[in-house]
């Protein structure tokens, strides 16, 4: 695990950024091994994999780290990339398996309430994207809306959200 975070750090090459970001999203089936990445400071290196212009390795590195959420000591260090990942999530085109998987990443990070205030300002994205997406991309919206909407204090944003 040492030497993917190594290698993803040292290299350019998208398509060794794409097999190391793979072999990384595997590993984390794993809870010893969410927690060896996190010590490691790999959910840093694999978020600044967000960054990446070449579609394939963004999500890849989504993959990775919606793999990794499945850890509350990791969704901790994850969030600080939450309004990154609605920024992604927005200016991906429709449908692409980039959007699907930041929208799988904010469904595990809004399971709990700690995180929604950071998904508050792309609840509008979220409504057009129930409304214009496909079934797959309407399934994976539909449950990060209903986690947002388990917690009462967002009630308001969702009732008052321009569409």
């Amino acid at each position: 695990l040492q030497k993917l975070i190594h290698l993803l750090q040292a290299t350019d090459d998208p398509l060794i950024q794409e097999q190391a970001l793979i072999t990384l999203s595997n590993s984390a089936a794993f809870s010893v091994n969410q927690d060896i990445v996190r010590n490691l400071d790999g959910l840093s290196v694999i978020g600044g994999m967000l960054s990446s212009c070449v579609p394939k390795v963004k999500e890849k590195a989504l993959n990775a780290l919606n793999n990794l959420s499945m850890n509350i000591k990791n969704q901790e260090e994850i969030q600080v990339f939450i309004i990154q990942v609605c920024r992604i999530v927005e200016s991906a085109p429709l449908n692409s398996d980039v959007q699907l998987a930041g929208l799988r990443l904010l469904t595990n990070m809004s399971v709990t309430s700690d995180y929604h205030q950071k998904m508050i300002n792309s609840i509008p994205c979220f409504l057009h994207l129930l409304s214009e997406g496909t079934e797959r991309t309407q399934i994976q919206v539909l449950k990060v809306l209903v986690n947002l909407s388990a917690n009462p204090a967002m009630t308001r944003h969702l009732l008052r959200a321009q569409v």
